[in-house]
């Protein structure tokens, strides 16, 4: 029949079947595809959602952590620690220290992680406190050089540092990459060794934010790094002299050198019908140091230069941190003790004091 078309020779029919045939396989592709990526979304959301509590807010992932190597790890400070008040009291002393010891060099510090991470200050610095000079170029202008000289300074920091119990939290690549948290760490340890004459914030915390990578993934953390605890305990990582061996094994004989030294000192200060009968207190707020100096060197302290009567304790401290001047203008060896903790009645630092003017003056008239 004419009218009847057959299966295989309607090319319409043909036309259609062969589109449909098309459509099936480009939907069944796509649906695929479209499965796959929900697959792939929804592993990728599992993995979210483990590391997110991981992941602070505050932290921008810079592209060079992306570039990380597998198990690789980086350190950086969180923001907020860096806006803590304490956090910068403690960069301020750490500053203005530096500055003060570096004076004759004309090296002035403004910002720790730009002015330290090349190694040239912290070896000026550290030559300085210890009395010898390295052996290491004074120009560095290429990075291979900065880092050879940060690895002598610092292996000489950790021969000297180590022994006392002090851990070492900072390495070659830690200072150089401007790590704040290992330049501090540093510092402190170099500040509490050599007794600096300075104020340190205590019981200073910062957290700090680890970023590792692990199959692939960034994960990020958080860690507390305790940088400062209380001045007693960081003093005493450190070598104990004769003080510390006398208060805490031979208490007896204690008094016998307080009386000593308050018969020494008595000697100078009658001449001005001064007398003292306890030296925790009577030494505290620098006066009769400052008098003592002038009695010993013979020579008359003009009254402007200190505060007879100080009220506050940063008058205080400019009293005994002025006297400590006329003791290294006599020739004296810088104080070990610090102006804050004569101040606060520590016996032990005024009896360093004392003892340091005795053994130096306890001849003269």
């Amino acid at each position: 029949m004419s009218g009847t078309p057959t299966k295989s020779g309607n090319p319409l029919m043909a036309k259609m079947k062969k589109d449909e045939s098309f459509l099936g396989k480009l939907g069944g592709t796509l649906a695929r595809k479209k499965k796959s990526k929900e697959v792939s979304d929804l592993h990728e959301e599992g993995k979210n959602a483990i590391n997110a509590p991981l992941l602070p807010s505050s932290i921008e992932i810079h592209p060079e952590d992306t570039l990380m190597e597998e198990n690789a790890e980086r350190v950086m400070l969180d923001p907020t620690s860096r806006e803590n008040h304490k956090f910068k009291d403690l960069l301020k002393v750490l500053i203005d220290w530096i500055n003060s010891e570096l004076e004759e060099d004309r090296i002035i510090v403004k910002d720790l992680e730009e002015d330290c991470y090349d190694g040239q200050v912290l070896q000026k610095l550290f030559e300085k406190l210890w009395g010898r000079k390295l052996n290491v170029a004074e120009v560095t202008q290429s990075e291979i050089v900065q880092k050879q000289k940060l690895q002598t300074v610092l292996e000489a920091v950790n021969l000297l540092l180590r022994p006392h119990g002090w851990p070492i939290e900072w390495s070659v690549d830690s200072i150089h990459s401007k790590n704040l948290v290992a330049i501090v760490f540093l510092l402190v340890s170099l500040a509490m060794h050599f007794q600096a004459p300075i104020r340190l914030p205590e019981h200073v915390s910062v957290q700090v934010v680890v970023v590792k990578k692990r199959d692939g993934l960034l994960q990020t953390g958080h860690v507390t790094k305790e940088l400062t605890t209380t001045t007693e305990m960081m003093l005493g990582r450190f070598e104990r002299d004769a003080f510390d061996t006398l208060l805490d094994h031979a208490p007896d004989k204690l008094n016998v050198v307080k009386t000593s030294l308050i018969t020494f000192v008595n000697k100078h200060l009658n001449k001005l019908n001064l007398e003292v009968t306890e030296l925790e207190t009577q030494f505290a707020d620098g006066v009769y140091l400052v008098l003592l100096m002038g009695l010993l060197e013979d020579y008359f302290v003009p009254l402007y230069n200190f505060f007879l009567t100080p009220e506050s304790f940063e008058q205080k401290v400019h009293n005994v941190a002025f006297a400590f001047e006329l003791m290294q203008d006599g020739g004296l060896k810088k104080p070990k003790a610090r102006p804050e903790d004569v101040v606060n009645l520590n016996l032990k630092s005024t009896l360093r004091v004392l003892y340091n003017l005795f053994t130096n003056y306890k001849n003269s008239d």
